[in-house]
């Protein structure tokens, strides 16, 4: 069997490198130019179930290298005043481990055949059942099963599901992140909870490594390479609709809603890395009807893409990588047909991704009361 995926993020990569350990034959193809053209990092939470998955896809070895670039989720998650007084709570912490994206793309990526600046434009299905698509500056690649895993903007999902199209919830974020340095240490209290004021929520976030990345590697996996990164604090506004965010850096964007904060919320703000720190539209995709199952499919944000506020995008996106690379194990071990085993993951996979979805977007008008969600 030879699987074809189109998308270098975390489930992408994490399916790749589960069917490399079960001895099939898998290609990346990125559109981007290269694999490090943008910056994919900031934390995030897994919960066990993403953490399974991404165990499951990872091979044996690299376990305890996984164990060692994690940390607990343990935040008290409180409602908090811009002088961080606390004014609410918002439930109970969450449960879960926490992750840089960076740190784990780069984990995934180790041993996989990517080909990058390889844009998908179409695919074909050929009389014996194979797959062959097509890009714009290579040659055209040939498998038994091609995986949309492009993100929101799929280009194979604009050729198996043309009707299914991302929602623009009219919501902007600004995400950054800043080294966690003794300074911001006594912001103990605001990591993991949600800071309001002036119609606008920060949330901040620690990632502290047990060990450093790089260091955890070169002791651990030899084999592997890991970016130097160290400790930090994400940080991260969401901005209410139709607000003029007009030639502004993204941290002049968060600034300019925090006159009169506190001094060390407007510094972390102000001492946060530029190059790491974006404006982003949240956008979702609404799993529709069904296409009739062939050696197409989708993966993630092609076909789920959910709310930030749901904590759930990447574990969704990790957990088909899972059960999608234990569906064509079965299927390359002759105990089910590859089709029945694709068929098999979409059921599964549409269940619980439009479940996520409707959470994230039921999660969402606590921090944006005036987003689209229609």
């Amino acid at each position: 069997m030879r699987v074809s995926v189109v998308g270098a993020g975390l489930g992408g990569l994490a399916l790749a490198q589960g069917l490399r350990g079960a001895g099939i034959e898998v290609d990346v193809f990125e559109r981007d130019p290269g694999i490090v053209a943008r910056f994919q990092g900031y934390r995030l939470v897994l919960n066990p179930t993403g953490f399974q998955a991404v165990r499951g896809c990872l091979p044996t070895r690299w376990h305890p290298l996984l164990d060692e670039i994690v940390m607990d989720a343990s935040a008290e998650q409180l409602i908090l005043d811009p002088q961080l007084n606390e004014i609410g709570r918002l439930g109970a912490s969450r449960a879960g481990i926490v992750v840089d994206r960076q740190v784990l793309r780069h984990l995934l990526l180790t041993g996989l055949t990517v080909h990058t600046d390889a844009a998908l434009t179409g695919y074909d299905v050929l009389a014996g059942g194979k797959v062959r698509a097509r890009f714009a500056r290579r040659g055209p690649a040939t498998a038994d099963l091609l995986v949309g895993a492009d993100g929101v903007t799929s280009a194979v999902r604009g050729v198996l599901s043309p009707q299914t199209t991302p929602t623009d919830t009219g919501v902007r974020f600004v995400i950054g992140r800043t080294p966690l340095t003794d300074e911001f240490a006594s912001l103990a209290k605001a990591f993991g909870s949600k800071v309001t004021g002036d119609g606008v929520s920060l949330l901040l976030g620690a990632m502290r490594f047990r060990t450093p990345p790089k260091q955890a590697a070169e002791h651990l996996a030899p084999e592997v390479t890991l970016p130097d990164i160290g400790d930090y604090v994400r940080w991260a506004m969401i901005l209410p609709p139709n607000g003029s965010l007009e030639n502004l850096t993204a941290q002049e964007a968060v600034l300019s809603r925090m006159k009169g904060w506190h001094r060390q919320l407007r510094a972390l703000i102000e001492q946060a890395d530029p190059d790491n720190s974006t404006l982003l539209s949240i956008r979702v995709v609404k799993p529709g009807e069904r296409w009739v199952s062939g050696p197409v499919t989708l993966l993630g944000d092609a076909i789920h893409a959910t709310s930030p506020t749901g904590g759930n995008g990447a574990n969704t996106a990790l957990r088909d990588a899972d059960l999608l690379r234990r569906c064509l194990i079965e299927a390359n071990e002759g105990r089910q047909g590859l089709l029945s085993a694709v068929d098999d993951y979409e059921r599964q996979m549409f269940e619980y991704a439009t479940e996520a979805v409707r959470s994230s977007l039921d999660k969402l008008p606590a921090f944006a009361p005036e987003a689209k969600l229609s």
